[in-house]
């Protein structure tokens, strides 16, 4: 049996999509806050499970039977919870429940010492991971473009994209890295700890993405720097938490500190083809647009 967990969620529910065309829907099994959100997947055949990271009594019930456990990273740090914890209980979950492996959503560059703060937390789970005594697999994915096309939502409606300075970032989309996961969950033991990045072929700033979408709209979307403050009061003054400021300003020091850029052939080896480029998912966003529609967001 194989659970996943956040199967709600936009990245989760790829992943099941795609695992249960891998192996029978009767070895898939998923652990979501809000069953009624998943009805869908239990019409599939899925075993859908009330879990949830705050309350290890559910988790006991939804990681029951358990061969692997893939756990998708929280995200409660964005609004001032502790994604450690929740991490720390669903090990502790998957380890009482019997499982073999643990699957962790991790990032490119989960570092002690990153200038974006989701990184720590990731570094701080793999450590878990790796004192749980369990064998494990870090999905070591690259930076989600889905991010890239949010930032810039605002940006392809008025033509301008103001920001701090960046650097390259190798943005790759949650359809892609979901497909690897269910490769991997499909083949145990493909990777022993954190896989290598698992990126699209190419890293780009957001100038270059700014270009791109000047050429396929046929109108300029104009990069403008501002300061790290400059953004810093402008978010605040929206009411944004103080969390996701920094998370927020944090993406852009990180990148302009080159720990984005990296660049790996092992997603296209999981896939079998190409990743998707952003100027797919630009042309996408752009079609939106000429449609009426406002571009998705994360």
């Amino acid at each position: 049996m194989i659970v996943v967990t956040g199967a709600t969620g936009q990245l989760g529910r790829l992943i099941v999509e795609k695992l249960v065309t891998r192996v029978p829907v009767d070895r898939v099994a998923v652990s979501v806050r809000d069953v009624q959100k998943a009805r869908e997947l239990a019409a599939r055949g899925v075993r859908v499970r009330q879990g949830d990271f705050t309350d290890s009594k559910s988790l006991a019930h939804a990681f029951e039977g358990a061969s692997q456990v893939l756990i998708v990273s929280s995200n409660a740090a964005a609004t001032g919870g502790d994604p450690l914890a929740q991490h720390r209980a669903a090990i502790d979950a998957a380890r009482a429940a019997g499982a073999r492996r643990i699957v962790y959503t991790s990032h490119m560059a989960a570092s002690r010492s990153s200038a974006f703060p989701p990184m720590l937390d990731h570094a701080a789970t793999e450590q878990m991971l790796g004192e749980s005594g369990l064998a494990w697999t870090a999905l070591r994915n690259g930076f989600y473009a889905a991010s890239a096309m949010f930032l810039l939502g605002q940006a392809l409606r008025m033509g301008v994209f103001e920001a701090p300075p960046d650097g390259k970032v190798s943005w790759t989309t949650h359809a892609d890295l979901a497909e690897a996961a269910a490769v991997i969950l499909a083949n145990e033991g493909q990777f022993d700890g954190p896989t290598p990045p698992l990126t699209a072929a190419q890293a780009l700033d957001f100038g270059a993405l700014c270009d791109i979408a000047s050429s396929l709209l046929g109108r300029p979307i104009r990069r403008s720097t501002v300061s790290e403050d400059e953004l810093r009061a402008k978010l605040t003054a929206l009411g944004m938490p103080a969390p996701r400021i920094a998370i927020s300003l944090g993406l852009y020091r990180a990148s302009r500190n080159g720990e984005f850029t990296a660049v790996d052939p092992t997603l296209q080896k999981l896939l079998g083809r190409a990743p998707t480029s952003m100027r797919e998912v630009i042309l996408r966003e752009a079609e939106h647009l000429t449609a009426g529609a406002v571009p998705e967001s994360v």
